[in-house]
């Protein structure tokens, strides 16, 4: 299943519950108020007061020296494995993360740096054995091990922290340093209950995305110590990621990360609740504020333009879809939603 595959033309029914992804949110009246509010300067001379106030601020907040605002989640993944690493070494990762998957080979193709990726375990992690196993010999026939990366939440899964701390000792005990990709870092702390130091501290780097669930329309915080962060600014720029005034963004970010986060544990028990119902009509797994949806006879096109017509736009695939839970679902939505699947199964 490709969750980034064509979806299909906008339907004619006017679209309440939109499950293909939290990334599709739009910013709400507060935070456009805040946008628009927003003291600004030219960041690329290091004068714009708001983005320094929220790399300064997440930093501090997950126990980081230094944070730096980018523009997506894949700049920010790709700046930290380029501060991490030089051409010629090796990041270990795993085979269905979203580094290996679904960035286009940036940190080989850009940086020169190998990726080995691994088999991910059911629950999203990754075996200490396995990354003890695939980390290469001092040995001029192999690239040098340099960096692990992690992912949390994976597939909507939140990583236990016993086993994040398993694999990140498995990787420093070789001689690793250890990245998290982080995009719904805080998904996964309001999952496992934990508090957001106590995830942030077995990272050396993390990557937090501030459009994927807490609504922000663009932009991710790389946080890590200070030297790698000044490394990062370097890529930043060299990647042609310096803006000019992009504290009208930031001043989204800031406001999602004071107003969104506690309100993300709605999203689970949405997710719960819609997997309640659909699970009279195929295999669901739910995950945070993800449910992956096997019905029988697999996702079809009549299923898709059925739901399209109650407001409901779902995600093109075939046999598993994935529907994401989010803070533009309302109570409203997710009922259509739930009407819907009911009327077309029945």
């Amino acid at each position: 299943m490709n969750q980034y595959a064509a979806t299909q033309d906008a339907p004619a029914t006017q679209i309440i519950c939109d499950l293909r992804s939290d990334t599709v949110t739009a910013p709400d009246a507060k935070m456009r108020a805040a946008m628009a509010d927003a003291e600004v300067g030219d960041d690329v001379y290091g004068e714009d007061a708001t983005v320094n106030r929220l790399e300064a601020s997440l930093a501090e907040r997950l126990g980081k020296e230094a944070g730096l605002f980018l523009a997506s989640g894949t700049q920010s993944n790709l700046v930290g494995l380029l501060s991490h690493c030089a051409r010629g070494e090796e990041i270990i990762t795993g085979k269905d993360y979203h580094i290996w998957k679904y960035e286009a080979a940036g940190a080989s193709v850009l940086g020169g740096i190998a990726l080995d990726p691994l088999q991910v375990a059911t629950d999203g992690g990754l075996e200490p054995d396995a990354i003890r196993a695939a980390v290469k010999e001092d040995d001029s026939h192999h690239a040098m091990s340099r960096l692990l990366t992690l992912e949390n939440t994976h597939n909507g899964l939140a990583v236990p922290l016993e086993r994040c701390m398993a694999a990140a000792d498995a990787g420093r005990d070789a001689g690793l340093s250890v990245h998290l990709d982080g995009a719904r870092f805080f998904n996964a702390v309001e999952a496992l209950g934990c508090s957001e130091t106590d995830l942030a501290g077995i990272f050396d780097t993390i990557s937090i995305c501030l459009s994927k669930g807490l609504g922000a329309p663009v932009g991710s915080v790389l946080v890590g110590p200070r030297d790698v962060i000044d490394r990062a600014r370097r890529w930043r720029k060299m990647l042609g990621g310096g803006t000019r005034q992009a504290g009208l963004l930031a001043a989204a970010g800031q406001l999602a990360l004071e107003y969104n986060v506690d309100r993300l544990a709605e999203d689970r028990m949405r997710a719960e609740r819609l997997g309640q119902t659909l699970s009279a009509y195929g295999d669901v797994q739910q995950a945070t504020n993800m449910i992956f949806f096997t019905p029988k006879g697999g996702v079809t096109t009549a299923m898709q333009q059925h739901m399209a017509g109650h407001g409901v736009r779902l995600s093109e695939a075939t046999g598993t879809t994935r529907f994401v839970l989010h803070k533009d679902v309302t109570d409203e939505g997710l009922q259509a939603a739930i009407t819907g699947f009911d009327s077309y199964f029945a």
